[in-house]
């Protein structure tokens, strides 16, 4: 019974991870291949492992159910926006190209990798309304995301639920980057599947850490707000759940994940979770009053981040991690030095729960003038740590420096570069970005 259990698990785990389902959800969706008429070679960002089991990615066998190959080759071939019908040399003729829909429109994959130089097959979109919906889904889990919400949600609405909330961000893309490496499955075949975004394309996949990402965020927020802050279970249940969902779903759609990975990754952060919550309160008590606090948050973090590294060649989930890391420890080390400045100004027990205040223009301008000002104290701290720590660390090291990617793939340059620089930038965000809203007055 159990053998017979154990078979059928392993056969539904087979079949949610054959990429050809992504590939069909994508031509649901309006997603269309311009592959080549030939076969070619798995464009999975990283060599396939010479392995079994389902690590082994597939090929469709039904071309027609995939976004391209031999049935697609007449689209393949149209240039520019659909709807310019000219013959090409090299493209379809005058008839052919009269049958693509006026609408649909040629399209690069998003977000280019500098480091990578993985700029990907060109597609066509046949509904933009499902490509810009999923393209803001998957932004969710990105970094822009992060250095716009953490922020505004620690100036603007509540400053103990961003820290902490930065504490199970930063530990949950460990988790989740580290057991990529570790488990070394590839992204999903390309073709069948079309990959509309590229930036993450040289990265392991298993688990999805933007599903991850986008299920620890909204699922922590709601456990930190409700009964802190005043409004239903369902409605906080349901903005959350329809969070997870976007983010989930657009990692399918963008054709970086399959559907056994977003569901791992979804499942694997509700696991981490479980583990976090209840020791939150005791972590952020420890941050900001124990007196051994800052050297255990460095030596906790770099540890980590060097664990990390060691677990396979480079890779841009590396720094990612790194990155994280590095903002949790600049963020929990700005917790204690708030706390002991006596700049700590958490809203007591006795107020709880919270209530919005009232929206009014004098409210909404005071929110946008913190927001601007400290999101642009944040970027010129990147921009210039950035400028600085690189060189310094290629010269340190005896690296030549007139080629930042080549040098950002050793350990030596990547590895402290993201911790010095996002360390800064998370202690701007928590002590410094507030301490300058008190001078201006606008606190």
């Amino acid at each position: 019974m159990a053998n017979e259990f154990v078979k059928s698990f392993v056969q539904v785990c087979k079949n949610l991870q054959d990429p050809c389902h992504v590939a069909r959800f994508q031509q649901l969706c309006g997603v269309q291949g311009t592959f080549p008429d030939k076969t070619t070679k798995p464009d999975s960002g990283q060599p396939e492992p010479d392995c079994s089991g389902l690590r082994k990615r597939v090929q469709c066998p039904d071309a027609s159910v995939g976004n391209g190959a031999a049935g697609d080759a007449t689209l393949a071939q149209v240039n520019g926006m659909q709807g310019d019908n000219t013959a090409r040399p090299d493209g379809p003729s005058s008839a052919a190209a009269a049958n693509v829909d006026s609408d649909t429109t040629r399209a690069k994959p998003l977000r280019r990798n500098s480091l990578t130089g993985d700029v990907g097959q060109e597609f066509l979109i046949h509904n933009k309304f499902l490509f810009y919906l999923f393209t803001f889904g998957t932004e969710l889990g990105n970094e822009m995301f992060f250095i716009i919400f953490f922020p505004y949600l620690f100036w603007n609405i509540d400053a103990l639920v961003s820290r902490r909330l930065i504490v199970v961000w930063a530990w949950n893309l460990f988790v989740g980057q580290s057991t990529k490496d570790m488990v070394r499955w590839s992204r999903p075949a390309s073709p069948p599947v079309v990959k509309v975004e590229v930036f993450y394309n040289s990265e392991y996949s298993m688990p999805s850490t933007h599903a991850m990402t986008g299920t620890a965020i909204p699922f922590c927020l709601f456990m930190l707000t409700y009964g802190r802050w005043e409004y239903s279970f369902l409605f906080g249940l349901s903005v959350a759940l329809s969070w997870s969902i976007l983010v989930c779903v657009s990692r399918v759609y963008m054709g970086m994940h399959s559907i056994l990975e977003v569901i791992t990754g979804f499942l694997y952060t509700l696991l981490i979770l479980a583990f976090f919550h209840p020791t939150l309160d005791k972590i952020d008590n420890f941050y900001m009053m124990d007196r051994y606090a800052p050297l255990v948050i460095i030596m906790s973090h770099v540890s980590l981040g060097l664990v990390a590294f060691s677990l396979d060649s480079w890779s841009t989930s590396r720094g990612d991690t790194a990155q994280a890391l590095g903002t949790g420890a600049g963020a929990a080390l700005a917790t204690h030095v708030n706390y002991q400045l006596g700049l700590q100004l958490d809203p007591p027990l006795s107020s709880l729960p919270l209530t919005l205040p009232t929206l009014s223009i004098k409210l909404v301008a005071l929110c946008l003038l913190r927001f601007f000002i400290g999101v642009a104290v944040i970027l010129i701290t990147r921009m210039v740590m950035k400028a600085v720590t690189i060189p310094f660390l290629c010269r340190l090291f005896g690296l030549p420096t007139d080629d930042v990617r080549r040098a950002r793939q050793h350990m030596r340059v990547e590895l402290p570069y993201r911790y010095i620089v996002y360390s800064v930038v998370g202690f701007s965000c928590v002590s410094v970005v507030p301490l300058l809203f008190k001078i201006l007055n606008l606190a």
